[in-house]
């Protein structure tokens, strides 16, 4: 039984090395490649170096991506410990190396569209980011400041937190250099970002949540658990005609839509139905959850 939990754990732990292996170059390529030939700067701590590298050319921009997260990492460390940090560090210097390498060993040309550049840019770095969150790592900077932010502002998603500090640091940059039209630009890639980033964290738990209001609900539910979903029935009372209804709470995953509709028509075509988008659910039959992945 050790020699299995051994195992288990040994093949996560390559299965996250290979993932942030990964996450660290799609967010290297995308910047060197998209961002940087296009004039595009990036948000967080990325973005920052761009600006001190546009005064100091000598002093690569991964080098000072290292130095300006030290002081975040150590707040971090006091917050989450250092075990939880360790994979974050590895991403960072692998994203930084990679950044550093990407740079001088090709050279990467401009794309004639700005506008594709950052939508693509920014889509690739929301998904890099967001295969670093899902192995609890980030590059640092901003990812790892929204991190220590979620203990706090638990109803605001990652990628929303990511954007608004990436903007701020956008600012900055369209004040230094005068330049609206790059700001802007760069505005629109983190917005992408953001939402690929939210799609990758929080895509794989969504859901659609079915409200089932009807006269008697007992064969529906009854045919609904045959097919495997997972009910919930309450009693209530019509809001005009006071008369005895059931309210059936269905959870599933949007590939079943057709399937529940059916079965729903097929027994009671009176019934009232709403059904909604659920951003995230865990639980039961769902995702597992985690103080750290909240």
């Amino acid at each position: 039984m050790k020699r299995i939990r051994q195992r288990i754990k040994k093949s996560r732990i390559i299965k996250n090395i290979m993932l942030i292996t990964l996450g660290s170059f799609i967010y290297a390529f995308a910047f060197d490649s998209l961002f940087v030939p296009n004039n595009i700067v990036m948000g967080g701590f990325t973005g920052l170096a761009q600006t001190l590298n546009r005064f100091v050319p000598a002093v690569p921009i991964g080098v000072t991506v290292i130095l300006l997260n030290v002081p975040l990492f150590i707040l971090g460390i006091r917050r989450q410990g250092f075990r939880l940090l360790i994979s974050s560090v590895f991403a960072m210097a692998l994203s930084s190396v990679f950044i550093d390498v990407l740079a001088y060993a090709i050279r990467f040309r401009p794309i004639e569209d700005h506008l594709v550049a950052c939508l693509i840019g920014g889509g690739m770095v929301g998904l890099s980011m967001g295969i670093l969150l899902m192995v609890g790592a980030t590059t640092g900077g901003v990812e790892l400041a929204a991190r220590l932010l979620k203990y706090h502002f638990r109803h605001i998603s990652i990628g929303k937190l990511c954007l608004f500090i990436d903007l701020m640091v956008i600012a900055l940059y369209t004040a230094v250099f005068r330049n609206i039209n790059d700001g802007l630009y760069a505005a629109i890639a983190m917005y992408i970002s953001s939402l690929a980033m939210d799609a990758v964290v929080y895509g794989r738990n969504s859901s659609k949540v079915a409200c089932i209001i009807c006269s008697d609900g007992h064969y529906i539910k009854k045919r609904l658990i045959e097919l495997d979903f997972g009910v919930t029935s309450i009693r209530a009372s019509g809001g005009y005609s006071d008369n005895v209804k059931s309210i059936l709470v269905c959870a599933f995953k949007p590939s079943r839509i057709s399937e529940l509709k059916s079965a729903i028509m097929e027994l009671d075509k009176t019934a009232f139905v709403i059904i909604c988008n659920a951003e995230d659910i865990f639980g039961e039959g769902f995702a597992d959850v985690t103080l750290d992945s909240l």
